[in-house]
């Protein structure tokens, strides 16, 4: 099984590899420290799974996941992190990974994760899947609401948002309207206060 790892640790992504590489039949073929050199590395190594943190500087796991199903609609990533909040997994899940690992989880659980993955299937612990059954967070916001939103988050105006991102204003103020409906806000406000409650945007985004 080829995986890839994406971490911004170096003694993290050490660890990994020396683990997995002792299984007969894992190999680690790409190592990304950030979530923007993920996708262009994926293209290359093209691995069968992917090993995601989800608290990475700049793009997060969860845009990370989406811009490398960008490349290849059928990635397959786990997400490996040492805590998320349950909004914050599922958010992942929206955006395409097929399952959530906690950090500390012994070595054959993770064996057996990556394998499900690699299979195609979901993974989840069955504890996380209950919290998450009873979680509603309404129409996923797609990564380019997510943008806009972390934007608004720092008070950014519609024409500043469209400079920035290089598109009209009117396509700014659409997505924000959309927001607002997905999130059940009314104003730009509670938006993003909703936005960051469900960890689709971070505070230091």
């Amino acid at each position: 099984m080829k995986i890839m790892i994406v971490d911004d640790h170096f003694v993290v992504r050490s660890g990994l590899v020396a683990s997995l590489e002792l299984e007969e039949g894992f190999e680690v073929v790409a190592e990304a420290e950030s979530g923007e050199a993920a996708p262009e590395l994926y293209a290359e190594t093209r691995p069968e799974v992917v090993l995601m943190d989800l608290q990475l500087p700049g793009w997060n796991g969860i845009e990370t996941t989406e811009r490398i199903l960008e490349v290849d609609p059928a990635a397959r990533v786990l997400v490996f992190s040492t805590f998320a909040r349950d909004d914050e997994i599922q958010a992942a899940l929206d955006g395409g990974a097929l399952g959530y690992l906690q950090k500390t989880a012994g070595r054959e659980e993770l064996l057996e994760a990556l394998r499900r993955v690699s299979a195609g299937e979901r993974h989840l612990s069955p504890e996380i899947a209950e919290r998450l059954s009873g979680l509603r967070l309404g129409p996923a916001v797609t990564l380019r609401e997510r943008e806009i939103l972390a934007l608004v988050a720092k008070g950014r105006a519609n024409k500043e948002i469209a400079a920035l991102l290089g598109i009209a204003e009117d396509t700014v103020k659409r997505h924000i309207s959309n927001v607002l409906q997905k999130l059940g806000a009314s104003d730009r406000a509670q938006a993003t206060a909703e936005a960051i409650r469900r960890g689709i945007v971070r505070i230091e985004d």
